[in-house]
């Protein structure tokens, strides 16, 4: 029998939620309380530009990603840039050149591995060891460890690490090696390095990040006769007899409003979430199950740390160009060299020409920065390490931090199951208990789990 549920948060999560759901037979209700789609990962405007609040790539193993933005029309061939799975840093500057040829795994690390420019021979084997050893351990741990602790039991280089294991770790958990989970970390390399061919593979987005997916998603739902509500904020929860109350308010809904549901995903921020948990305990939610557990719920979510991802954009002339889509650069804090990875906006969409961006991860410090003085450290370092000194004075930049961009994805940490102790209320987010740490792929595996387990509820 069809069922209307509510989805409070019309992230990535969110949407595949909805979309689930949708694809069920259920009707959705979708709010969002900001005026764009996408959450932590949208579309933003400045200066008449239209840019991402942060650069990403994906992985060609983010098969639920895949699956789900086909799933509402997106067309992938136009919608990212395939790239193999390559580290490369500037020519001349220090780094080193390491390109998979597109070859059935794991034949391709090989060949790559022994091409590489810039790596020794200790560091090449200290790769292929740890790759080994790794599959021969399942890519598990027994117990759980920090990234560093990780790399220093596998006797990795120092070199290695500062030009491979470090800048994947940042990458991919957003949280530095010496804080970073070794289990995550595995899981990640897992299902690139460790799986074929294809699974290795750098999707780098050509559309933003809310066209990407939660705009196409939008229109799905919306042209299959389900609702989709911006600028309307859930702000409390409650269960009656059979179903669900949600209250909203915003102009989208006309000010205050109150509806009843059957269900409801909360896709919300964990602090979101955690208000919207407490709404729901106030108003009699728990009244079956024992209130520590909402407590316990609780303090998970108030345990999270959040770590913040910055991306610079410098607009230089429309002719200029990187001989690749993008670089890893060598970052050095203590010589203002703040810049991980740049990328060729010009090589990914036409209309923004001679736009760089530069991805700064677990960015604190950088952050802490004025504007100003990041965009021209950035800048210099660019210029220095391109052997090009036009690129130290572009024409226009812009700073742009997401704060909540993450959480710390620490060894062993405690992350909250998609269901809660009421009936009919899940959660959804990158946060939630997985494999993953917090990236597109796991918002979205969260939000179809979520989806399943609402859908096959019983009253």
């Amino acid at each position: 029998m069809a069922k209307h549920f509510a989805v409070a948060g019309g992230g990535w999560a969110g949407f595949a939620a909805a979309v689930e759901l949708a694809r069920s037979g259920h009707q959705v209700t979708v709010f969002e309380a900001a005026r764009s789609l996408g959450g932590r990962a949208r579309r933003v405007a400045f200066d008449g530009r239209e840019l991402d609040n942060g650069q990403h790539i994906m992985l060609g193993a983010y098969s639920e990603s895949l699956r789900i933005m086909r799933a509402v029309g997106v067309d992938l061939r136009s919608a990212v840039l395939t790239l193999p799975l390559q580290m490369r840093y500037p020519p001349g500057g220090g780094g080193m050149d390491f390109l998979a040829p597109r070859l059935p795994a794991p034949l391709h690390v090989g060949i790559a591995l022994l091409r590489a420019k810039g790596l020794a021979r200790e560091d090449k084997m200290a790769l292929a060891r740890f790759t080994t050893t790794a599959r021969w351990m399942d890519w598990r741990l027994n117990n759980d460890c920090s990234v560093a602790e990780l790399l220093e039991r596998f006797d990795q280089t120092p070199r290695l690490v500062a030009l491979m294991w470090r800048p994947l770790c940042l990458a991919a958990l957003n949280t530095p090696p010496e804080r970073a989970s070794a289990q995550v970390f595995l899981a990640v390399l897992r299902d690139s390095l460790g799986a074929r061919r294809a699974a290795s593979d750098m999707l780098v987005p050509r559309a933003d990040l809310s066209a990407l997916f939660p705009d196409a998603a939008a229109a799905w739902l919306q042209g299959k006769g389900n609702t989709v509500h911006l600028g309307a904020k859930v702000t409390s929860i409650g269960s009656e007899a059979g179903g669900w109350t949600v209250e909203a308010s915003g102009a989208a809904v006309g000010g205050d409003w109150t509806g009843k549901f059957d269900g409801v995903v909360l896709a919300t921020s964990p602090t979101a979430t955690a208000a919207l948990l407490a709404s729901a305990h106030r108003a009699g939610a728990s009244e079956a199950v024992n209130p520590s557990e909402f407590a316990e719920l609780a303090s998970q979510l108030a345990a999270f740390e959040p770590e913040p991802i910055t991306t610079c954009y410098l607009q230089y002339a429309p002719d200029t160009r990187l001989a690749i889509p993008f670089y890893a650069l060598i970052d050095d804090p203590a010589t203002q060299r703040w810049g991980q990875f740049v990328f060729d906006r010009g090589q990914l969409d036409a209309k923004h020409a001679g736009l760089f961006a530069v991805v700064i991860s677990a960015s604190s410090d950088a952050a802490s920065l004025p504007q100003e003085e990041l965009a021209a450290a950035i800048a210099a370092q660019l210029a220095a390490d391109l052997a090009r000194p036009e690129l130290g004075n572009p024409a226009w930049s812009r700073v742009i931090t997401e704060k909540r961009a993450t959480y710390a994805c620490t060894p062993a940490l405690k992350r909250p199951a998609n269901e809660t102790p009421a009936k009919g209320l899940i959660l959804a987010g990158d946060y939630t208990a997985g494999e993953y740490p917090a990236t597109l792929e796991m918002a979205v595996r969260s939000g179809v789990q979520a989806a399943h387990l609402l859908a096959k509820a019983k009253p």
